[in-house]
């Protein structure tokens, strides 16, 4: 299998002004414009968590998109980690509550 084929995940968390802003909403509707599976969520100290699945190139972008994130954001800070790939992911990307 070529390497812009193969499917990777990442952990992503990104700190600033990035919750009440769209921030989950948005990077569901970048997520699934890239074709990836994940899940989106706030976290109780103000930061935003996503795992996204997908090939590196898909992936890559929408971690791009993190840094920057809706017009409303302020994004100070975005964090990735390099996962296994987790087979019981999500079909499509998706905001928990």
């Amino acid at each position: 299998m070529g390497q812009e084929l193969e499917v990777v995940q990442a952990l992503v968390c990104v700190d600033g002004r990035v919750q009440g802003v769209y921030y989950r909403a948005s990077a569901q509707a970048r997520a699934q414009a890239l074709g990836l599976r994940g899940w989106v969520r706030n976290l109780p100290d103000g930061r935003v968590e996503l795992r996204a699945q997908g090939t590196r190139a898909r992936v890559e972008a929408l971690v791009e998109w993190c840094r920057k994130g809706p017009p409303s954001a302020r994004v100070a800070s975005v964090d990735v980690d390099w996962e296994p790939v987790d087979s019981e992911m999500p079909l499509s990307f998706i905001v928990l509550r």
